[in-house]
């Protein structure tokens, strides 16, 4: 844009002081994290606004570059404040320099704090620190509501003994106090009342008493809206998560790749980011929405986890990885203690580089615009082709590879020379440590490098063999022929054994059935098949 967009865009006008900030706009030549902290915080507590990196109080523009070092620090400034509000942060080019703009939204609820508890509101063109009748006055517009922490007319001797066992076993309770635990943690009241939290750990159908507070789960056959099976996966939240898991791992099935002399049931989805998508969705879900529940969608090419609820503040799409917050706070933190999901801020990460270390697209999450929602899709489709994959799978069966080490092998194996640059922009690594995986690779003769020092590149060694692959057609045939050589085969157990989708299993079925070597028997749900009987 040019300089006059600019300062319209931004209200840029000088005052009588000279100086271009205003109620919603401040100014910052440099990036430093006090100033930018006390900003982020003003604007949280009042209106919103936004931070200028790279302009001058009189409106001159320097220009400033967002580097990858310097967005970091920007996302640490945010991050040790206390409860901020959403922010964004990006690079604009005004005429021929680059200004960085932090976009700060005011928070819904609670008020934000800098890391050493100062209480900032915008006024004017400075960030004030509030006490006394502001102080008070905020805090009363702001008051923070936990629904989770709300009280049912459950009371806690109506608690399943079960549940409450299992429940003071995962935090490491003794048998003594057991109430006052409970209160400590958010799951009952002082009135001995359980909370929604307490609901939704300690009675066997917490929908009863919250409304659908279940995952409901849907299998469809294509891209379209009419699903073939439905299914609601109730109870307390560990079974939630424990069966929704254990059913799509079941119904995506497994690839069954050959490498060398051994074969691989691979997973389509790694089991953990599964568990975690879930997980994040009945804890970080909004349970003041009675109507909704979770949803989970299983298509040919995807799971889809979906919430009632958007992302809690400050957290958006685009800061995910950097910036966490909980909903439900007691919710998350007893799911943890379950060991059904990770910790504090280690979720998304550990979705992202699980999908990356299997060679898997990274999962995609959206939120529409009124942020009532949060989706995220995990795909079923590899970054590489079937014999990529076999091919990876010897060379761990030697030892030789950690998880970052396949997708930079798989892009030498396809010719390409590695450099430093590119090793980094593969890994998402420094510098240092791209030149350190090369040179293993290189030491353990997986890779050969070419030149030196700032001019090394590397390629892949000739003496690898990528020549395993994926069972054929045929091999398939001839498995399912030797199975109804044992026992009438179904399409579940056809599933169990090889892997196969279950439109995947019914065309091999379909298949084998019109080339007269399966006769199929009984209908619908009943249907099995077996060897063909011959002359």
């Amino acid at each position: 844009m040019t300089m006059e967009e600019f300062r319209r865009e931004f209200v840029l006008e000088s005052t009588s002081q000279n100086r271009v900030e205003n109620r919603f706009v401040e100014a910052k030549e440099g990036f430093s994290k006090n100033r930018i902290a006390a900003a982020v915080v003003g604007f949280s507590n009042a209106g919103g606004g936004v931070i200028l990196i790279g302009v001058r109080d009189d409106g001159s523009v320097p220009g400033a570059r967002l580097t990858g070092e310097k967005e970091k620090r920007l996302h640490e400034a945010v991050g040790n404040l206390h409860d901020p509000g959403r922010y964004e942060i990006r690079e604009i080019q005004v005429g021929d320099t680059s200004v960085v703009v932090v976009s700060v939204w005011p928070r819904e609820e609670s008020v934000a704090q800098t890391s050493d508890g100062r209480l900032l509101a915008r006024r004017a063109a400075s960030n004030q620190v509030l006490v006394g009748r502001e102080l008070r006055d905020l805090m009363a517009q702001r008051s923070l509501r936990h629904f989770e922490r709300t009280p049912t007319e459950i009371t806690a001797p109506e608690a399943d003994s079960e549940l409450l066992t299992g429940l003071a076993a995962a935090w490491g309770w003794g048998r003594e106090r057991v109430d006052e635990r409970l209160r400590e943690r958010g799951f009952a009241t002082s009135s001995d009342r359980l909370t929604v939290a307490g609901v939704l750990y300690l009675l066997p159908e917490p929908q009863q008493a919250l409304g659908k507070a279940f995952v409901e789960l849907f299998r469809y056959r294509d891209d379209g809206s009419d699903y073939d099976h439905r299914e609601e996966i109730v109870g307390p939240l560990p079974t939630q998560v424990q069966r929704t898991t254990e059913i799509v791992m079941k119904e995506i099935g497994f690839d069954l790749l050959v490498a060398g002399l051994f074969r691989h049931e691979l997973s389509r989805l790694p089991e953990k980011v599964v568990r975690e998508a879930v997980a994040n969705a009945v804890a970080h879900r909004s349970y003041e929405i009675k109507g909704a529940p979770v949803r989970v969608e299983i298509r040919p090419d995807r799971v889809v986890v979906g919430s009632p609820g958007g992302l809690p503040e400050p957290v958006t799409i685009e800061n995910m990885r950097e910036q966490n917050a909980a909903r439900n706070q007691a919710v998350i933190a007893a799911l943890r203690r379950f060991g059904l999901a990770e910790d504090a801020g280690r979720g998304v990460d550990v979705m992202e580089d699980e999908m990356a270390a299997n060679l898997l697209r990274p999962p995609e999450f959206f939120e529409p615009e009124d942020r009532g929602s949060l989706t995220v899709t995990l795909w079923l489709g590899a970054t590489v082709t079937d014999e990529e994959r076999s091919w990876i799978l010897e060379l761990e069966q030697q030892g030789e590879l950690k998880p970052k080490d396949r997708l930079l092998l798989v892009v030498a194996a396809r010719g390409e020379r590695l450099t430093n640059a590119r090793a980094r922009e593969i890994l998402g690594v420094d510098a240092l440590a791209a030149r350190g995986v090369l040179q293993r690779l290189r030491d353990a003769g997986l890779l050969v490098q070419e030149g030196e020092r700032g001019g090394a590149a590397y390629r892949i060694s000739g003496d690898l063999d990528r020549r395993h692959g994926h069972l054929s057609l045929a091999e398939i045939d001839d498995l399912v022929l030797a199975m109804a050589e044992e026992t009438p085969v179904t399409n579940a157990l056809l599933r169990e054994r090889t892997g196969l989708s279950r439109p995947q299993a019914l065309a091999v079925l379909a298949r084998l059935v019109a080339s007269g070597r399966l006769e199929r028997r009984g209908e619908r749900r009943g249907t099995r098949y077996v060897r063909a009987r011959t002359e």
